[in-house]
């Protein structure tokens, strides 16, 4: 089968920010997305699981037919791409590295990192950012209601601003400089998180720093479509009432074709 599209995965719905800004910034590529929610979440779960699961889903998208593999979940990102890249021949691209950069480029080095319990406990954008940044001083902190509060849709309840007051005020007494949103969850929590950490802290959406590097990645290696009308394929493991109700949100328009498939 030739190889036309980008294939995305995440547990869920969170890569659907990834996906949202690959069609802003892509708008003739054909995007292929699998949100793996018959076994979301990922973020609390061990990185052997996390890893198996990573590559089941991979496996289901080259089957599809891809030339590039984004990995749009932080959890996976922190666990599995060694094992991803050596398994599959297509260009992988998880949202850790990118988040980690356009960090280090925002000249900050007071750096938070926020993301799920599982990313957090890796200290996978620990590693990244001091590799890059030495001398950096990086402060991280799990975040798990973010996600249930991100799907329920209450983005910008004070709910959502109470919780975010709790769990930011412990970076915030390490007076960080910039903050990485590291959960494709996140950005839809802009507004609290903002509200939370004032005009200051620079914030750092890694879903649209991997966007970024996909363009430059497709450019470099010739791959970026010439031509074409674009287009999205949604598939799940599970039934896709929720996924697409939710999506809505997350891609900021309705979810035309979603389609539910078994993999593993």
């Amino acid at each position: 089968m030739k190889q036309q599209a980008i294939g995305i995965f995440d547990s869920g719905v969170g890569g659907l920010t990834v996906c949202r800004e690959l069609m802003r910034q892509l708008p003739k590529e054909q995007l292929l997305y699998l949100g793996d929610t018959a076994r979301v979440p990922y973020g609390t779960k061990s990185p052997v699981t996390v890893t198996q699961y990573a590559l089941e889903a991979a496996e289901f998208l080259c089957q599809q037919g891809i030339k590039l593999l984004v990995v749009a979940c932080n959890t996976a990102s922190a666990v599995a791409l060694p094992q991803l890249r050596e398994a599959f021949k297509v260009p992988v691209i998880g949202v850790l590295e990118p988040g980690a950069h356009a960090a280090v480029s925002s000249g900050g080095n007071r750096i938070g990192v926020v993301g799920t319990e599982g990313t957090i406990s890796s200290g996978s954008y620990g590693q990244a950012l001091l590799k890059l940044a030495p001398d950096a001083a990086v402060f991280s902190a799990a975040c798990p209601l973010f996600v249930p509060l991100a799907e329920e849709g209450w983005s910008d309840h004070s709910v959502a601003h109470q919780v975010a007051g709790e769990y930011l005020a412990p970076l915030l007494a390490e007076k960080i400089d910039t903050l990485v949103l590291g959960c494709t969850h996140y950005p839809l929590l802009l507004k609290a998180i903002r509200a939370v950490v004032g005009p200051g802290v620079i914030l750092v959406d890694s879903a649209a720093a991997t966007a970024l590097e996909v363009v430059a990645l497709l450019e470099c290696a010739g791959l970026a479509a010439v031509d074409g009308s674009g287009g999205q394929r949604f598939f799940v493991t599970d039934v896709p009432t929720r996924f697409r109700r939710i999506g809505m949100d997350f891609l900021g328009s309705e979810l035309q074709s979603v389609e539910q498939v078994h993999i593993g």
